[in-house]
């Protein structure tokens, strides 16, 4: 798990480190402002067109850029500020959007207070987001959904001593779905049906600061409501995926709706009391409720050719209480020396009173089955000391421990009075790590560590056993220069009674910039991703159970991306970046066991499985951005961005795409 996290954090920042041909991030003129009154005034917007081509898989390009053709708002500010810090109703406003016109990820941030008095914050965004799922079911999933998401913070004396916090949060995600069922048995046929998405969450919230002499505390009450009104219904063909079988869907009707509420409270105390001794302290608890329903009804013929209905009813009520806190207490006795010690607790239990009914229509059968009950106790211990006897060297380790309880009861016998059966498991891991920090001149860092770990019982077959890390980062840095290298590598063997997983992964990362002069800025950097993972598999295929079989998954993740950054004469800027992600595994040229090593195959391996032990794939985008001043307040822009995507063993998703725009910004 820690492998994959590390993979996915590396990707994120390499791929993060080239800019995107979205707008243009340099002003039009200089932000001078006009005085109107007692205020000073600020503009600058970006407003141009933007153009796409896509060639290949269109759905895939949706999912993962989106931008189409139009006019937009591509940026633009507004600031308004007192000129003498007294404004008679407000000292400051501050607006900022982008992507206003219908782009599919747009935002707005607006300010406005008075000093002393008040301030208002607001952060708007919406996003469209496109899920075709294609690799899955051949068309059958479809999400396309809008989700709009907006925060209101007002606050209330914001630089006194004593400040009043009010909020509001709201989240909803609506539009059309595409998913399969399966009915009547376990052979029947699939159907696809449509959906009508409607999710909405909400948040309100009340709160105070308080600082006292070198106390600090922050008290929030809040209360979140969800509520997940989405329709099933529809069938989009009553002859199902196999057209030449008896069975049928002529109607079907599915209601679940989930609604829910957490109030909460959150606390966090900091203490300086002492100069050299630091007491911070966290609380959190809440208690979610959600009331549950399913309402199915469908009507068809089953593979048989008879006429069948089906009803289901599952319906309760669900309580989930969360309570964590922390406490860490810092000592720095002297410049040398520092510890930290660092306690937490987190406890979560799920109860409530649920039931599952299913009624076949055409024998009278019942079904009925009940819920359990599940609490999750975890205890936490950090302790960390660090050692740093001259300037440029330093040492640190800590140790840490952590138990968790997991104890659930099932519902065995629903006749009077019930029957229950408590199950408990109890899991301890230990970690210590030790590491050396050093700067034997001021521009160069290094830093070195090791992390060893132990789990006596883990929960999961994939979860950390036995495992131990290695982290190494040296960073030079001057006026011109900006170099930096890291390297990462995680083993974690799980031995349990079912199979053994393993799991090793190691990465490398250079970074580099360089600023020979002004207005000349180059940077460029390369990852290297190792990921592998050997675990057993069970499973059912041909209506026998198969539990000797084994998985191995290959990863090999090599990222690079460049830029560089002109400014000519003041009057142009241009920009040129490209970056590339590859996952070249073990070079296998085709989805099946024979270019796989023979010792990891085993007879009872189905070609499925083969296939799916690694995933070659490649992404690339180039992008090129001009912006050239024509008057001390007005730019003409333009820029260019191609993506392109490429799967090796599965040509389904592959497509490439040209996007870009143009655009004047004008300040005042």
């Amino acid at each position: 798990m820690k492998g994959l996290l590390l993979a996915s954090a590396l990707i994120t920042a390499a791929a993060s480190a080239q800019q995107l041909a979205t707008s243009t991030p340099q002003p039009a003129g200089s932000p001078l402002g006009t005085n109107t009154g007692d205020y000073n005034v600020t503009n600058s917007w970006e407003l141009g067109y933007r153009f796409h081509t896509v060639n290949g898989n269109s759905g895939k390009y949706r999912s993962d850029v989106n931008y189409g053709n139009g006019i937009r708002l591509l940026g633009g500010s507004l600031g308004v500020h007192s000129r003498d810090g007294k404004g008679s109703l407000f000292d400051e406003i501050l607006l900022n959007v982008g992507g206003l016109g219908n782009d599919p990820y747009q935002f707005s941030t607006f300010r406005v207070q008075k000093n002393a008095i008040y301030r208002y914050d607001l952060l708007w965004r919406s996003s469209e987001y496109f899920n075709p799922a294609l690799t899955i079911t051949g068309g059958n999933h479809l999400l396309s959904t809008n989700r709009q998401m907006q925060d209101h913070d007002l606050t209330i004396l914001p630089q006194s001593r004593l400040r009043f916090r009010f909020g509001y949060s709201g989240n909803s995600q609506t539009g059309a779905g595409l998913s399969t069922g399966q009915w009547f048995d376990s052979r029947g046929d699939e159907y696809a049906f449509l959906s009508n998405v409607r999710r909405v969450q909400r948040e309100y919230r009340i709160g105070a600061d308080l600082e006292l002499r070198r106390l600090k505390l922050s008290v929030t009450r809040g209360w979140e409501t969800f509520k997940d009104d989405t329709a099933y219904g529809t069938p989009v063909s009553a002859a199902g995926a196999n057209v030449t079988d008896a069975n049928t869907l002529s109607l079907v009707r599915r209601d679940e709706p989930v609604h829910g509420q957490t109030p909460y409270w959150r606390a966090h105390l900091h203490s300086e009391l002492l100069q050299s001794f630091t007491i911070n302290a966290k609380f959190t608890h809440s208690d979610g409720q959600r009331d549950f329903l399913f309402d199915e009804f469908v009507r068809g013929t089953d593979r048989l050719g008879s006429d069948r209905n089906r009803q289901i009813l599952l319906a309760g009520r669900g309580r989930r209480p969360v309570t964590t806190g922390y406490l860490t207490l810092t000592w720095h006795p002297n410049s040398q020396w520092t510890f930290t010690n660092q306690t937490g607790f987190h406890n979560t239990r799920m109860d409530g009173s649920g039931r599952y009914s299913e009624l076949n229509n055409g024998t009278a059968g019942l079904t009925l089955i009940s819920f359990q009950n599940l609490g999750i106790r975890n205890i936490s211990n950090f302790s960390e000391g660090s050692w740093q006897p001259v300037k440029w060297i330093g040492f640190f380790g800590n140790y840490q421990f952590s138990e968790r309880r997991i104890r659930s009861i099932e519902l065995t016998d629903l006749a009077l009075p019930a029957n229950t059966r408590p199950d408990e498991q109890v899991n301890r891991q230990k970690a210590g790590t030790g590491g050396i920090r050093l700067q034997p001149f001021k521009p160069l860092r290094m830093s070195f560590s090791a992390e060893v770990g132990r789990n006596d019982k883990p929960f999961y077959p994939v979860s950390d056993k036995d495992y131990h890390a290695l982290n190494a980062r040296l960073q030079y840095r001057t006026a011109k220069y900006n170099l930096s290298t890291d390297y990462r590598s995680f083993n974690n063997s799980n031995t349990t009674s079912l199979f053994v997983y393993s799991t090793a992964g190691r990465s490398w990362s250079a970074n580099g910039g360089w600023m020979p002069r002004a207005g000349v800025q180059l940077d460029a950097g390369y990852s290297y991703i190792h990921l592998d993972t050997l675990t057993g598999l069970a499973y059912f295929a041909s209506f026998e159970r198969i539990d000797k079989d084994r998985s191995y998954y290959l990863s090999n993740l090599h990222t690079v991306h460049a830029g560089v950054q002109l400014q000519i004469r003041k009057r142009v800027d241009l920009y040129a970046g490209y970056v590339r992600t590859q996952d070249r595994a073990d070079g296998r040229k085709a989805a099946d066991q024979s270019s796989m090593p023979q010792a990891l195959v085993t007879p009872s391996t189905l070609s499925a499985f083969a296939a799916a032990q690694v995933f070659p794939v490649a992404y690339q985008s180039p992008l090129a951005r001009i912006s050239v001043v024509l008057r001390r307040n007005l730019r003409w822009n333009a820029g260019w961005q191609y993506y392109d995507y490429g799967e090796k063993l599965l040509r389904l998703q592959d497509y490439s795409a040209h996007t870009g725009y143009v655009s004047l910004s004008y300040s005042f």
